[in-house]
């Protein structure tokens, strides 16, 4: 990058909702950041920062942050019908923005994004937390070391009976998390089909359960199902191999279990005293031990900051940027289009 940076960065928080307060802890306790203020246009969240956070100047508007020289980045923590907005006006001010996931609702404007901080040398990184969990890490390590075999097909679970959102339906607010992690695992594929199931039961036109179908190159599947109607808390995500199966659970004390299954052809002895020559093959079931490797445990969300300080002060490649960014909503996007044709 042509500009220099020091540590700690200034940066300044927009929003401090539900997500937010996370944010900002992490932000406060990190060492490469130095909180300048906080935005925030609701009187009760205001007060929520005073009150744990009396040493941080509190605004209701956003200029104070872009005319602050000391503030260098920008933390977006607010409904998405804002992110796109507040994130050109931030990078226009010439700062750095980490936007709460998703970073937009259509591609174009991920592509807007961009443009704009590759024209200022500016990093522009989407919270997708879940690239940074451990756990996921080590699951992509598994999957790139070849242990599982072929992928076959990939399942997820994102359920509870939780909290309802009226601003964006269950696929905008669960499924980015694991549309993300799916393609970090797969190396950000291009999916070749997409398909949408979803259906609106307690507010009209926002889903509260939806089935996303993914279909990848080489017959890879991805299915995921995400609710807040559920009576079920569920994170958890399965993974099939030709050779091995592995499944990543995000509530469970051990998070990753690795299963020696599967199905494989079965010699069969020929007339001639020869193996599998010609006939009605058949199989055997296959089932060896179940290993559950040691995770080494660090709040994704301190790796996550930590990253963006990574990005601003050593101009390392952001891991979450704007390409994946724009992967992960073009999927959503897409499904979005799917769902209203039907």
């Amino acid at each position: 990058m042509s500009q220099t940076y020091e540590s700690p960065i200034g940066v300044a928080q927009i929003g401090v909702g539900y997500w937010g307060p996370n944010l900002l802890r992490n932000l406060f306790s990190s060492p490469y950041f130095s909180v300048k203020m906080v935005i925030e246009k609701d009187r009760g969240r205001r007060q929520f920062v005073e009150q744990f956070y009396p040493g941080i100047p509190v605004y209701s508007d956003i200029s104070a942050a872009l005319n602050e020289k000391n503030v260098q980045a920008m933390v977006i923590a607010t409904p998405v019908a804002s992110h796109v907005s507040l994130g050109l006006q931030s990078l226009d001010a010439g700062k750095h923005i980490l936007v709460e996931k998703p970073m937009a609702t259509h591609p174009e404007e991920v592509r807007q994004i961009h443009k704009a901080a590759k024209s200022r040398n500016l990093v522009a990184m989407v919270g997708h937390t879940f690239i940074f969990n451990a756990a996921v890490k080590q699951v992509k390590e598994i999957i790139d070391s070849g242990e599982l075999g072929d992928i076959r097909y990939i399942y997820a679970q994102r359920l509870n009976l939780g909290r309802i959102r009226n601003d964006v339906d269950a696929l905008w607010n669960l499924a980015p998390h694991d549309i993300s992690i799916i393609q970090y695992w797969l190396n950000d594929p291009e999916p070749i089909k997409t398909q949408r199931i979803g259906m609106a039961y307690v507010q009209d036109g926002i889903d509260d359960v939806v089935f996303l179908n993914i279909i990848y190159p080489q017959n890879v599947m991805a299915h995921i199902h995400v609710s807040w109607l559920d009576p079920h808390k569920i994170r958890q995500i399965t993974v099939v191999g030709t050779k091995k199966m592995v499944v990543y659970d995000d509530i469970a004390e051990s998070k990753i279990a690795i299963y020696d299954k599967g199905i494989d052809p079965l010699a069969v002895l020929g007339d001639r005293m020869d193996f599998d020559t010609g006939g009605v093959p058949e199989f055997t079931h296959r089932s060896g031990d179940v290993v559950r490797p040691k995770v080494p445990w660090r709040e994704p969300l301190q790796v996550e900051i930590e990253h963006f300080s990574q990005c601003i002060l050593q101009g390392i490649d952001c891991k979450t940027g704007t390409a994946h960014a724009e992967k992960v909503v073009g999927i959503l996007r897409r499904a979005d289009t799917i769902q209203s044709g039907r």
